[in-house]
């Protein structure tokens, strides 16, 4: 059965399910960025159309950092009541933008000649200037910026609310955690060492995309055996994640990581603006 099945798969399937590891590896090695992988792989090697995409990715990426947080949480490195404040605008926000924003885009916005923005190309595109943003903060030396001490932690609940809010939104539209937006926010807004900013971070991620995933239940049609599928794949990924992260420094993985994002962002861009991706 197992042969019959490998038979079956085309070689692009066989990629997409390999390339759902490194989902996980990512965020097991360097606390995010991996999530920002999960849309085109399900669009480009496993077919899936980009809406759906969005919706498989929020459960893909929400499962997977609530398998990784629970490492985390028991070395300490989970800060609950930060998530609480931080998660609930963004909850809130990501879960509204799939209930009520996505569904309601027109299926064609604009024409121009015989270039149509479609509902999913316009999501792709803003997917992949999120990817070249994220790379670009990856491969950014921000250690002035992330840094932090164990002192009290102080609040600024307005830009925590907004910043919340906001990740929510970008969340909702494209599938993707949003960890590269996250952990700054919660460095500078917080105070949060960065330890723990990267712990705290996989549990704002895993309630945020599952919740916003029930968004999509009563009004998309579910491939249940390819999402846990993809889902295994990244949720293996993270363990072994996890277990690298204590004998790998995680610096300049997460620099050539950002270099591959950004070259992926760019494809991405080019090959919807261009109307390529059929």
């Amino acid at each position: 059965m197992i042969t019959a099945l490998a038979i079956s798969l085309t070689t692009a399937q066989l990629i997409g399910f390999a390339a759902s590891l490194l989902i996980g590896l990512s965020l097991g090695l360097i606390g995010g960025g991996g999530s920002i992988l999960t849309v085109p792989v399900l669009v480009y090697l496993l077919g899936v159309e980009p809406v759906l995409a969005t919706a498989y990715s929020l459960f893909i990426v929400g499962f997977t950092s609530a398998v990784g947080v629970y490492p985390k949480y028991k070395e300490g490195l989970v800060d609950v009541r930060t998530a609480l404040i931080f998660g609930a605008p963004s909850i809130a926000a990501v879960f509204l933008t799939r209930k009520m924003i996505v569904p309601n885009i027109p299926t064609n916005i604009l024409q121009f000649g015989d270039w149509v923005l479609t509902k999913s190309v316009l999501l792709m595109i803003l997917f992949a200037v999120l990817m070249v943003a994220a790379s670009v903060s990856m491969i950014r030396d921000k250690k002035n910026n992330t840094e932090s001490s164990e002192g009290a932690l102080s609040y600024n609940y307005p830009l925590i609310v907004l910043e919340g809010a906001l990740v929510g939104l970008l969340t909702g539209l494209v599938g993707a955690g949003g960890g590269f937006l996250i952990i700054p926010a919660l460095v500078m807004l917080t105070k949060l060492p960065m330890k723990k900013a990267v712990g705290t971070s996989l549990l704002i991620i895993a309630a945020k995309s599952l919740i916003g995933f029930t968004g999509d239940l009563s009004q998309q049609s579910m491939d249940w055996s390819l999402l846990l599928v993809v889902t295994l794949m990244a949720v293996l990924g993270i363990f072994a994640g996890n277990a690298l992260s204590k004998k790998i420094e995680g610096a300049q993985l997460k620099k050539g990581f950002g270099w591959f994002v950004l070259v992926m962002g760019v494809y991405v861009l080019v090959k919807e603006a261009l109307g390529s991706r059929q």
